[in-house]
């Protein structure tokens, strides 16, 4: 009897999964679940059917070319082989390619990213911005060799010649086309020499307008600082960009009619100012010449000489009385101060000495006032209008 171990089965299991032809490259039409993004980029999943699951693996290298995000409850058109994973003994389908099942990759990826950007409110009309009525430059980023670039360019120069015209030359379809608007849009929005930016391209397919519903596009667009007119020649359709551009036109040539003022429409503008003008200033002068006409015939203006005159003798004698009562004033307040003066002279005890007084001091500077106040031999200063005595008290009486 000859043993085995678990490996040596389960690698001959997944060796006679491998070399089966029918197992090696088939379809399988399921719904998803228990669907995982890995961290990594790999997708782990559970096919499913009313009666049936299988575990279902679809690696980063795989991944990568997919054009939506599987969920969870959708039905998709799967491309791979069954193998063993020998580490649990569990047999899956490794995943190659993938599609939505009853519809294409591209439509289902279209939706994803519309459902994803208007609930984040990229499509908002509140950030929808006007496009200048009259502008100076014009940024045409689109392939430089279709014919939208030549519809732009004679729609423009027909509406108006004088509006400068800039083509920024980018792919408008396959690889690296979604980077290549990126990009410029970018650069003329650094620039800041345009005042309206059209984005688009001819019609096409939905492989061939499939730049215009990348994210990064609708981004750049999003994030512009000068308005976006999106001119993807679709008249029925609409691509992401169109939802976010400030204006949707249906054609690249209906583009330049809204982005380039005719020069009729602008001539009508200039007289429609110039009418608005004239008559807001028109009204304005009747308004003043009413006004002045009004003041002119009030009393005051009639006799305005007589009333000049007149408030000039006011003011006169106004400035006489006023004058006279401040002198009046001056001249009291004089007199007043002059006697105050003379009383003060008079209560002056220098002016007392002056008619033969003296003051009397004790040893300590005080005045004596009463021969009480002193004894006999007490040294005492005698102060007269002009000078002083020092002397000794001999005797003191009443």
């Amino acid at each position: 009897m000859k043993v085995y171990t678990v490996s040596q089965i389960n690698s001959y299991i997944r060796r006679v999964f491998d070399n089966d032809p029918f197992l090696s490259d088939l379809y399988i039409e399921a719904e998803i679940s228990n669907f995982k993004l890995h961290s990594a980029g790999h997708m782990y999943f559970t096919l499913k059917d009313s009666g049936a699951s299988i575990s279902a693996v679809m690696f980063r290298s795989d991944t990568m070319g997919l054009k939506f995000m599987p969920e969870s409850g959708m039905k998709v058109l799967v491309k791979g082989r069954i193998s063993l994973y020998e580490k649990t003994g569990q047999y899956q389908i490794y995943v190659r390619a993938m599609e939505p099942a009853g519809t294409g990759a591209l439509y289902m990826a279209y939706e994803q990213l519309k459902a994803r950007l208007e609930k984040a409110g990229v499509f908002d009309n509140k950030y929808k911005r006007p496009i200048p009525p009259y502008p100076r430059c014009i940024a045409v980023i689109t392939s430089p060799t279709g014919a939208a670039v030549r519809d732009i360019i004679h729609v423009a120069g027909r509406r108006n010649p004088n509006v400068e015209i800039v083509v920024v030359p980018v792919l408008v379809q396959g690889e690296g086309a979604a980077s290549d608007i990126v990009r410029a849009i970018e650069s003329v929005n650094k620039w800041g020499g345009a005042d309206t930016i059209i984005v688009g391209r001819g019609g096409g397919s939905i492989e061939d307008l499939w730049a215009f519903n990348e994210e990064k596009v609708a981004r750049a667009i999003f994030d512009s600082h000068i308005p976006v007119i999106s001119a993807v020649g679709h008249e029925t359709d609409f691509t992401i960009a169109d939802f976010v551009a400030d204006v949707r036109a249906a054609t690249p040539s209906a583009a330049a009619e809204i982005a380039v003022p005719s020069e009729e429409s602008i001539g009508k503008a200039v007289i429609n100012a110039y009418r608005r003008i004239s008559t807001a200033v028109n009204g304005k002068a009747a308004n003043m010449r009413s006004r002045y006409n009004y003041a002119v015939s009030c009393h005051a203006f009639r006799n305005f000489e007589q009333s000049i005159y007149n408030s000039q003798i006011y003011t006169g004698n106004l400035y006489d009385r006023i004058y006279g009562s401040i002198c009046n004033k001056i001249e009291k307040s004089r007199y007043i101060l002059s006697r105050s003066i003379d009383n003060v002279e008079n209560l002056s005890p220098l002016n007392i000495m002056k008619r033969g007084y003296s003051l009397v001091y004790d040893g300590k500077g005080n005045i004596v006032s009463s021969a009480e106040t002193v004894k006999a031999g007490d040294s005492i200063m005698i102060r007269l209008d002009k000078g002083r005595i020092d002397a000794k008290v001999t005797e003191t009486g009443e």
